[in-house]
């Protein structure tokens, strides 16, 4: 089975006065503002870092939902984020490290038993597969 999903982006004038946005399949971003304002310089829009952060997130969480499955156990509540690193390298810039934080309460795990389920997802989702930046995770337990 071959599962194909589309996200678009549009692009007006230059890098640094030019204008963007961006746009899912799904309609859950519609003509959304980014720029290299929004990249580089904090302001308002959004920008393919955090794209990626979310879909890795995303991606992570349910791997984990199905390796939590598998090994017997549920999550009450999983949130995890990921912090995207973007850094200038010789030759541009470049996509150099993703930091997953998972805060999850998931009855009846024990840590060492919660840390391999959590690597697992961590190397197994398929968003980790395609990213070859250096990807960490911290993952606790809570009450």
């Amino acid at each position: 089975m071959k599962i194909v999903r589309t996200g678009s982006a549009a692009w007006s004038g230059g890098i640094k006065d030019g204008k963007g946005s961006i746009s899912t399949e799904s309609g859950a971003l519609q003509d959304y503002p980014y720029g290299f304002s929004s990249r580089f310089e904090g302001q308002p829009g959004s920008n393919p870092e955090e794209l990626i952060g979310a879909a890795h997130a995303a991606c992570f969480t349910m791997a984990l939902s199905l390796i939590l499955g598998e090994a017997g156990l549920r999550a009450d509540h999983m949130d995890t984020s990921a912090k995207v690193s973007l850094e200038q390298v010789e030759g541009g810039y470049a996509i150099t490290a993703v930091h997953l934080t998972l805060k999850a309460k998931v009855p009846g795990a024990d840590q060492a038993t919660f840390e391999t389920l959590t690597a697992a997802a961590k190397s197994g989702c398929p968003v980790s597969k395609l990213l070859k930046a250096e990807i960490t995770l911290d993952a606790s337990l809570v009450e």
